[in-house]
């Protein structure tokens, strides 16, 4: 149960981290690269709905990250 639980949490750990990339900074970052910081798009203003989008979806990641970690810490 234990590998179970490591391959998992490996897994959070991953997309978490891809998740945190993504997010635009002062300098749009890795989500740049991939259109997501821009704003002058051909929709118009829908890159604050991607970046509400991302920030959901990193939150609920992190959460997964942190009981998984908890899960890990109290199995024995």
């Amino acid at each position: 149960m234990t590998a179970v639980f490591v391959i998992f949490h490996s897994i959070v750990c991953a997309v978490l981290v891809l998740m945190v990339l993504l997010h635009s900074g002062r300098d749009a970052g890795l989500s740049g690269a991939f259109g997501v910081g821009s704003t002058s798009g051909s929709y118009g203003g829908s890159s604050a709905i991607v970046e509400k989008n991302l920030d959901r979806i990193t939150v609920v990641v992190a959460v997964l990250f942190f009981i998984s970690t908890y899960l890990l810490y109290k199995h024995p």
